[in-house]
């Protein structure tokens, strides 16, 4: 039984989602810390239900470091309990708490890449998240550049490559515009969204105006990047976004192509990368592949390796 295997502290409250309350806890035989989100299935719509059902399946499938991990599963007649591993806030928190209530080029693209290549992983396994939203791109610790684990299954499709769906997903402001019009949408539905995650961590703003037409405001690229918040920012960022943020589908990069812009894909975000493999002990972020790439790069423009390359934020 769940009380045999987990301790839950009522007195720590995570968060709450639309299905329930994610509680502190702790594993009696790891005595590891853990989330529990415990939901009463009397509240629930069979709607619900279902999302829920589809959460579990999938995390179930998965195992991937930038996955939120799930623990354990356990039913009683009146409630679900989910055990998973348990983080330190999210990417909104951060972008929120930032001093200047966004973040800098550097974090927002090292945050980035770990959301890409998470994507990359699930994208091999045909699951498309459909809700990406930094309030879903969870933190394993409050540091300046932390690990990143995706969570919030509920809106997850099965979708092969080329295959299309028409239900409905996601959260409005961050979902790409084909999904609004209720047309046919596939896995670059999340590219989209990444699109708008970095968009809103650079300038604290959202991107469109959700109650006009998308396809209008796309057209007219000072409405979409104005000087005044976008001068500083450099044209790589601007140029990712723009090919992200198209509601051309067939146009609109996918994760191999945004992992391989510059704006992600350089020495820098790199070195970032590598330390931060170096603390958790795993290598799964950046390609071995390219190891010897990247050194001639740094002894070519005479940088220091990677584990001292870390000029101040």
């Amino acid at each position: 039984t769940i009380s045999n295997d987990y301790k839950i502290d009522a007195t720590v409250i995570l968060g709450s989602g639309q299905f329930g309350i994610v509680y502190g806890g702790s594993s009696n035989k790891t005595l590891e810390k853990v989330a529990i989100k415990v939901i009463c299935k009397n509240r629930f719509t069979c709607n619900q239900a279902d999302k829920l059902k589809n959460e579990v399946r999938i995390l179930t499938e998965v195992n991937y470091e930038g996955v939120i991990r799930m623990e354990g599963f356990y039913e009683t007649e009146n409630k679900i309990f989910i055990m998973m591993e348990q983080l330190h806030g999210d990417m909104l928190d951060m972008i929120l708490n930032h001093k200047k209530g966004r973040l800098n080029e550097r974090i927002t693209s090292y945050l980035t890449a770990q959301i890409l290549l998470a994507l990359r992983y699930l994208h091999s396994l045909s699951i498309v998240h459909c809700d990406l939203k930094p309030e879903n791109v969870l933190l394993s610790n409050n540091v300046d550049f932390p690990q990143i684990k995706l969570c919030d299954f509920g809106f997850a499709r099965i979708m092969g490559i080329n295959s299309f769906r028409r239900s409905l997903v996601g959260t409005p402001a961050y979902l790409a515009p084909e999904a609004v019009k209720k047309k046919k949408y596939n896995r670059s539905i999340d590219l989209w969204s990444v699109g708008v995650i970095i968009y809103v961590s650079l300038s604290a703003t959202f991107p469109f105006n959700v109650d006009e037409d998308i396809t209008e405001q796309i057209k007219n690229a000072s409405f979409l990047f104005p000087s005044d918040t976008w001068k500083n920012i450099s044209c790589e960022a601007i140029d990712l976004i723009k090919h992200l943020l198209t509601d051309k589908i067939r146009l609109r990069f996918v994760v191999n192509k945004a992992l391989f812009h510059p704006w992600v894909h350089n020495y820098l975000n790199f070195s970032d990368l590598r330390r931060l493999e170096e603390q958790i002990n795993k290598r799964y972020l950046t390609d071995e592949t390219y190891d010897d790439v990247w050194e001639q790069y740094r002894l070519k423009n005479n940088l220091p390796p990677w584990k001292e390359y870390n000029p101040p934020l």
